[in-house]
């Protein structure tokens, strides 16, 4: 049995989205403000904190707000005119949550009360959990009754008159103004989490990433106690951990769902807590407890002694004013141990350091406060990771609720959810922690065997590249930004990365295994740079930092790729399931008929040898064609994905040289760099390619001569030392980037101004003048 899908709807950014997950672990991963934070809190407030989730009225999707207040204003129009009231219907702006189950048929005494028909025959099981009201004619009549007392409240107040004396609307409006306004402070008390069995059969895929929710009838009946109880247990480690915290709530001594996700997280904390749990000899003893009960009753016989005799002459000397007299009651002191009580201070947990000293060595002892963060943040995580799972498996004391019966009791689903786990971790760390955390949870000797039935699986959203690059593609989560233009607010939709790629295994393979080699932030990123080879790879960013008009990129998240002409296109699919704008900058390599490199000509019949050029944008080949494409023919708009890319390769430029304007043609950016700075290069002294080019340059006599000998320069090799000799250049200004790479970037930066626009989100400033307010 393991959770296949879950589908959130009308909470917060996610107004309909469909997440997969893994047997094992799956992975959030997104860019900043996408919804992996909103899918995580969804997870808590229906599964974790279900009877105590505080839901407010900003968990209801934005979107839906002006249909709330709409519906509230055909109650009051239809009570004014004396009609009969609609019935209060507010299932399409509900949040809710369904969890589909994959269960075998043989597990079918575990979730009887699911089974949707006598016909199921094991397969897929859904439920929905949805925020609702617990009366809704109710909920209908308490609403109309408040605005009715604002409304009267407000008629008996006098009238403002203006300076003619003339009634003016009236400054200050009552609670509520609108039936969004009575939710916001009514919400807790009059909604309820309701549950509700679903029909797999009317399951279906979502459409360009927005799930289809099942439609639940008027007439449903809502289960009755909990649908997971006793089948799944879950539990949570929130991005808030508390640290250094020394308040806060505790957590419960139950083995219930995680509770107290706030609470401090201190080492010694969790060690009374696991002590209480599994390990205390009070609890439910056993032959190994007694030689420890023996040992403390003494102790406590030995102190209490100790206590009266200490204590005698002060009790003697009370009893000298009268007290206690014949009739009152003695006092007598005794002493109460625990083996608890030896945790319950600051330095229960110490950390151990070894000094030597010559031939000496002797050991320090430093509170648990005294350790960093990210080794607290570390050891606290491990832990309690180890505290869920022997909870789950009813370890030590615990075990003493178990039946005979093999797995009575035991849950047969565990479900744990992390958030942002690298916090305070250093990368090597967050790397060790995210390849072990599903071992650990599975470090049980019931759990390790062939065939157990009971299953484990892992939920994490992070903002860490690093976690996302020790994970397997096919359990990461994308989490995309939908634009505003598409609904009324932003939104988004989730991708399964899993299955980006189909049936192609070898662009699979090779995508994969570049991803694990590289910084693999492209799944955090507002924008990516695919770049031809490392020249690119250094030069590409600094232009972009130095040119004025490029400033507002620096301000953006943008991943850099070098990836190459030739593979570019292999991430073509990944870069279209996540709808990710991108820039790619290319070469035009021109070759010959017979596939020869050669410097470009027009007229020659020559040939692009780049994949990406002819196989993904523009899509031809033709060496001539391509030189006159337009600029705004470069972009491929992908209308339905609300997304676009756009090349960069080399185009015409025109030129002076020797006298003469013409036109001028590269092949590669050195090149193109050379044309686009003919006095810079002819002026420069250097070695490698400065020295060659220079020379070049003195010696043609046309742009033609030009172009061929600056081809035959770069066949001696030295890009990247070029390219790093041009970041030590005195005046970055003077060197002007090539047409083709600055109109790729100014393209880009114009995108992400408006997808900040589409996002809601305040823009960069250009000339200190901001372009869009926050919405």
């Amino acid at each position: 049995m393991h959770i296949e899908i879950v589908e959130i709807g009308n909470f917060r950014k996610l107004l309909g989205v469909r997440i997969g997950l893994s047997k094992e672990k799956t992975i959030f991963v997104g860019a900043n403000n996408s919804g992996k934070t909103s899918a995580m809190i969804a997870l808590r407030h229906f599964l974790v904190d279900r009877e105590r989730a505080k839901f407010s009225l900003n968990d209801f999707t934005l979107s839906h707000w002006p249909t709330i207040d709409a519906m509230g204003k055909a109650w009051e129009a239809a009570k004014a005119a004396d009609a009969e009231l609609p019935v209060p219907d507010l299932s399409p702006v509900l949040p809710y949550l369904d969890v589909w189950l994959t269960v075998a048929k043989t597990e079918a005494h575990y979730v009887q009360k699911l089974i949707p028909t006598l016909d199921w025959d094991g397969g897929r099981l859904g439920v929905r959990l949805r925020f609702e009201p617990r009366e809704g004619l109710q909920f209908q009549k308490d609403f109309l009754a408040a605005r009715e007392d604002a409304k009267a409240i407000q008629a008996v107040d006098e009238p403002q008159l203006n300076d003619d004396g003339v009634p003016v609307a009236k400054s200050i409006m009552l609670w509520p103004r609108s039936l969004s306004e009575f939710l916001q402070r009514r919400l807790g008390k009059l909604f309820v989490v309701k549950s509700y069995i679903l029909d797999p059969t009317k399951l279906v895929d979502p459409e360009f990433g927005v799930a289809h929710p099942q439609v639940i009838g008027s007439d449903a009946e809502p289960i009755d106690g909990e649908p997971f109880k006793g089948l799944i247990r879950i539990d949570e480690i929130s991005a808030q951990r508390g640290f250094g915290q020394s308040d806060g709530i505790k957590d419960s001594e139950d083995d219930n769902a995680a509770a107290g996700a706030s609470a401090t997280r201190k080492m010694s904390d969790q060690l009374r807590r696991y002590w209480n749990r599994h390990l205390d000899p009070y609890e439910n003893p056993d032959a190994r407890d007694l030689r420890a009960l023996k040992a403390i009753e003494d102790a406590q016989k030995a102190f209490d002694d100790r206590l009266r005799e200490g204590f005698a002459p002060a009790l003697k000397e009370v009893e000298g004013l009268g007290y206690p007299g014949v009739t009152d009651p003695r006092l007598n002191i005794s002493t109460r141990l625990r083996p608890i009580d030896g945790l319950n201070h600051e330095a229960a947990v110490q950390y151990m350091i070894q000094i030597v000293d010559g031939e000496n060595s002797f050991d320090l002892n430093l509170p648990e406060d005294s350790n960093g963060l990210g080794y607290q943040n570390l050891i606290s995580m491990v832990f309690r990771l180890m505290s869920f799972r022997d909870a789950w498996m009813r370890v030590g004391k615990a075990s003493s609720t178990k039946t005979d019966m093999p797995g009575a009791l035991v849950p047969p689903l565990h479900l744990v959810l992390i958030e942002e786990p690298e916090a305070h971790l250093h990368t090597q760390v967050q790397q060790v922690f995210i390849r072990q955390a599903y071992d650990i949870l599975r470090k049980h000797p019931e759990l390790e065997k062939n065939g157990s039935i009971l299953s484990t699986q892992m939920v994490v959203s992070t903002h860490s590249s690093h976690v996302a690059h020790e994970c397997e593609f096919d359990t990461l989560r994308y989490f995309r930004r939908l634009p505003a233009s598409v609904r009324s607010v932003p939104t988004s939709c989730v991708v399964n990365l899993g299955n980006v790629f189909g049936a192609d295994q070898d662009t699979r393979r090779f995508v994969t295994r570049y991803l694990n080699v590289t910084h693999c932030d492209l799944f955090f990123a507002d924008a990516a740079v695919l770049v031809e080879g490392p020249a690119e790879r250094i030069l590409v960013p600094f232009f972009m930092r130095n040119q004025p008009d490029l400033h507002d990129l620096a301000e953006c998240y943008v991943t850099w790729l070098e990836i190459g002409g030739s593979h570019a296109h292999r991430l073509r699919p990944l870069i279209e399931h996540l709808g990710l704008t991108t820039l790619v900058v290319t070469d035009l390599d021109a070759m010959t008929a017979e596939r020869k490199t050669i410097a470009p000509l027009r007229g020659a019949g020559q040939k692009s040898r780049n994949t990406t050029l002819g196989s993904w944008w523009p899509g031809k080949d033709d060496l001539d064609v391509l030189l006159d494409v337009k600029s705004d023919e470069k972009i491929k708009v992908y209308a339905n994905e609300r997304f676009a890319i756009r090349v960069a390769y080399q185009c015409p430029i025109d030129i002076e040289f020797n006298g003469n304007k013409t036109e001028a043609i590269s092949n590669t950016l050195e090149d193109a760099l050379v044309f686009q700075n003919l006095d810079f290069f002819a002026k420069t002294n250097g070695n490698g390619l400065f020295s060659r080019f220079k020379i070049s340059i003195e010696k043609s006599k046309t742009v033609t001569e030009l172009g061929s000998a600056l081809f035959e320069d770069l066949k001696g090799g030295g890009k990247a030392e070029f390219a790093l000799d041009l970041l030590d250049i005195q005046d970055p200004n003077a060197l002007r980037p090539p047409l083709y790479i600055k109109e790729g970037l100014l393209w880009l930066a114009s995108q992400l101004r408006k997808q900040q626009q589409e996002l809601g989100v305040a823009t960069s400033t250009l000339n200190g003048v901001p372009e869009a307010e926050e919405k």
